[in-house]
């Protein structure tokens, strides 16, 4: 239990430093705040699974993909 605690603990401090990069999108400017984040993500860490950062590129592109599949309407056929 200790050990949880002191995860929290580096979380709470951590979160801090990530909040503006790392949220999830409830209005399109948010959306576009996290598609320009995840570009420059992918300019610094391109295809490199072993960078450190390419977790974390991950995470805001399931937020971004979370976003579009709730408020962008699908390409139908014509």
């Amino acid at each position: 239990m200790a050990t949880m605690v002191t995860e929290v603990q580096t979380a709470e401090y951590a979160w801090s430093m990530l909040e503006t990069v790392l949220f999830v999108p409830h209005e399109e400017r948010e959306y576009q705040q996290l598609v320009t984040i995840l570009d420059t993500f992918i300019d610094i860490v391109g295809e490199n699974e072993n960078h450190p950062l390419a977790s974390l590129m991950e995470v805001i592109g399931v937020l971004i993909e979370k976003y579009e599949d709730e408020h962008v309407p699908e390409l139908t056929e014509i």
